[in-house]
């Protein structure tokens, strides 16, 4: 029973919720109360974090060591000893040849993704995680391609491009910012835990997020403004949201920089609630737009 919840711990279910952007596809495409096409994102949805928890459990076997010296990693299962590094192997081998077995016979499009998702990670597991700017760099890219995960599964109309600008972007902001955190909790000994921590400073992670914040939000405005979507041809009411967006962005440098909020970005999700309110808001005010544009008389 042991190992059955060390794997589990080790799958990292609460990281899932990162992949509920592949749904940002069919959200945008005015299809998400179309039933095929939420159906076809779920299994996209299932398959991601089935290939994810893989690759969660392969970076744990190669930083198995020094996850072991981390103040809170060493907690996991695998360094801990909970999961046996032979099961936890043999689950990573099972969770691959599942995700892109069944993604082969259910879309070729996402078996392409995911190959090209497991690869990226592999990649940033073994080399580009050891490499300045590229570990940032890669793990943005892999957000980037769970969006592209949601959009291939279905026959999308209206999906901007400015949404995987948006989506990379918004992803560096969050790291960056994690990045940050980890080097003021770990101080002198984040090099010996994280190797690129040793080639950051402060002043240059602090340029990084206004730099990427400001472009986030530029992004943004410019998706909302030139979006050729039929579904705001001829308004300009996105820009609603664009208030929520920001105070999200503030709320997220106020928590780390005056509360120091030293957490993962979806732990301080999870506990603030005036972040988790206005993310709310943004999504039901362009869920309104999109869907319901007759509530705001037009």
């Amino acid at each position: 029973m042991e190992p059955l919840i060390g794997l589990i711990r080790a799958m990292r279910p609460r990281q899932w919720p990162k992949n509920v952007i592949v749904y940002a596809g069919i959200v945008f495409d005015g299809q998400l109360f179309v039933l095929d096409s939420f159906v076809r994102v779920t299994v996209a949805f299932i398959l991601l974090c089935l290939i994810s928890s893989a690759i969660y459990i392969i970076n744990d076997l190669v930083d198995i060591e020094s996850d072991r010296q981390h103040p809170k990693k060493r907690f996991r299962a695998i360094p801990s000893g909970q999961l046996p590094i032979p099961m936890a192997r043999i689950a990573a081998v099972v969770f691959v040849a599942i995700s892109l077995g069944a993604s082969a016979l259910f879309s070729p499009g996402l078996s392409v993704i995911l190959l090209a998702y497991l690869i990226l990670h592999l990649l940033y597991s073994w080399k580009l995680k050891h490499i300045v700017i590229l570990d940032l760099l890669s793990v943005a890219a892999g957000f980037v391609l769970r969006v592209g995960a949601g959009v291939v599964v279905v026959h999308v109309q209206a999906f901007s491009p400015w949404l995987y600008a948006c989506t990379g972007l918004l992803a560096l902001f969050l790291i960056i910012g994690k990045r940050r955190q980890e080097l003021l909790e770990l101080g002198d000994g984040a090099g010996s835990i994280r190797s690129t921590l040793a080639s950051y400073n402060l002043p240059m992670l602090d340029d990084m997020l206004r730099m990427v914040m400001t472009s986030t939000l530029i992004a943004y405005l410019l998706y909302t403004i030139e979006e050729p979507s039929k579904l705001l041809a001829g308004t300009k009411l996105a820009l609603l949201t664009v208030p929520f967006v920001l105070y999200a962005l503030w709320r997220y440098l106020y928590l780390i920089h005056v509360e120091g909020e030293g957490s993962a970005p979806e732990e301080v999700l999870l506990r603030d609630r005036p972040l988790q309110i206005s993310i709310l808001l943004w999504g039901l005010t362009f869920v309104v737009i999109l869907y319901f544009p007759h509530l705001l008389n037009l």
